[in-house]
């Protein structure tokens, strides 16, 4: 296998190696939900109660985890979910998971609030890279983002909707990362102390919001930063602020953040190409129902109207073959890349592409499953 650090078999054992070389501010950060992390504990218990069922004796070739979505056919059934901040996390990743995901010919979504601009995304992946749109106040700068995208060559928009306010993050505050951020003497000790991580950082820079630049006034500090941010951006979405984008986007259009039945109803009316089933990793809504469960109530119904995709709470091969078995096309992981680059910066995105592409064809393998699309088959329903 080759980029496969056998070092690091798990997703598990990514996280374990990225605290260890991350300053504690910065893999809080990454590693947290909110409140009292019960919704972020959920999403990966309540996948891993999924159980599947083996077919040895029928006629059974071999498997293929090839999978279609949004017209467009992938290498594996997963993809690099958008995440905010992620140069903060770890220097350069995003520019390091954009070139792993397009040499495994995988989807890498671009958050709108993190540290790589949609060009260098779209110029790193040969055009192939998805947004994902944190809807502006200002009609003007969303229409300047999409008219970027859209020249940059992105072929999927993916609109956020369930950031509507800024989840309670208790070790964000205590950290200084809430809105406006702040640098306390304990953030720089901890930086001292991860000097590879210190080096990376007065390499590719001080992390930016570089979508953002063009919009941005010069010379913000940090408080002047964070009141920007909250006064340009909304997280809130309703039909009148999406007719607009809809009209102007030619491409696919995908709802990210989608956790009920209505919402669903709702962006099949208006027109959205794709849903992503997701509870923000846990890190918005303590008391939210996993989105496992919010899959198995909504797969079933709707499967054939909008093409369904999940992502919160997957950490392996077995979680994204739980996941499309109970009805979702494809699957997306945010945090499990992160530990990746973290654990081994430049080799990290290889590597956790590889593994989880291996430990999902070990499924596969197992169940006697020949293509992605016949998961189902094999769910035991509870």
């Amino acid at each position: 296998m080759q980029g496969f650090d056998t070092n690091y078999p798990s997703v598990d054992d990514l996280r374990k190696k990225a605290k260890t070389r991350i300053p504690r501010f910065a893999f809080e950060y990454l590693d947290g939900g909110c409140n009292e992390d019960v919704s972020l504990t959920r999403n990966t218990e309540e996948i891993r109660e999924v159980q599947l069922e083996p077919r040895y004796l029928q006629n059974y070739g071999s498997s293929s985890s090839k999978t279609k979505i949004l017209g467009m056919e992938f290498d594996a059934p997963f993809g690099i979910a958008p995440v905010g901040l992620q140069g903060l996390m770890w220097p350069n990743s995003p520019a390091i998971l954009a070139k792993a995901a397009y040499n495994h010919n995988i989807p890498f979504i671009l958050s709108t609030v993190t540290t790589m601009n949609i060009e260098k995304a779209c110029e790193l992946t040969e055009g192939n890279a998805w947004f994902q749109l944190y809807n502006p106040v200002e009609d003007s700068i969303r229409d300047n983002i999409i008219e970027r995208a859209d020249a940059a060559g992105c072929p999927v928009l993916v609109l956020l909707c369930d950031v509507p306010t800024f989840g309670f993050r208790p070790r964000d505050f205590k950290n200084g990362l809430a809105l406006p951020p702040k640098m306390t003497i304990s953030n720089i000790l901890q930086i001292l102390g991860k000097p590879t991580w210190a080096y990376n950082t007065l390499k590719f820079g001080q992390p930016t919001f570089e979508n953002l630049k063009p919009y941005t006034p010069e010379g913000l500090n940090l408080k002047q930063l964070g009141a920007f941010m909250d006064r340009t951006f909304s997280g809130r979405l309703n039909e009148e602020k999406i007719k607009p984008i809809r009209d102007k986007w030619k491409g696919k259009l995908v709802l990210k953040g989608v956790a009920s039945e209505k919402d669903t109803q709702d962006a099949i009316k208006m027109g959205f190409d794709g849903i992503i089933l997701s509870n923000h990793g846990g890190r918005q809504l303590d008391a939210a129902q996993s989105t496992i469960a919010t899959l198995q109530n909504i797969a079933h119904k709707y499967g054939d109207q909008i093409e369904i995709m999940m992502d919160s709470g997957l950490r392996s091969g077995p979680d994204i073959a739980r996941t499309l078995a109970c009805g979702a096309r494809f699957t997306f992981m945010g945090r499990s890349f992160m530990y990746g680059v973290g654990a081994l910066g430049n080799k990290g995105g290889d590597h956790t592409i590889t593994m989880l592409k291996t430990q999902f064809k070990q499924v596969m393998d197992q169940l006697c499953c020949e293509r992605v699309e016949d998961l189902p088959k094999h769910l035991i329903k509870q």
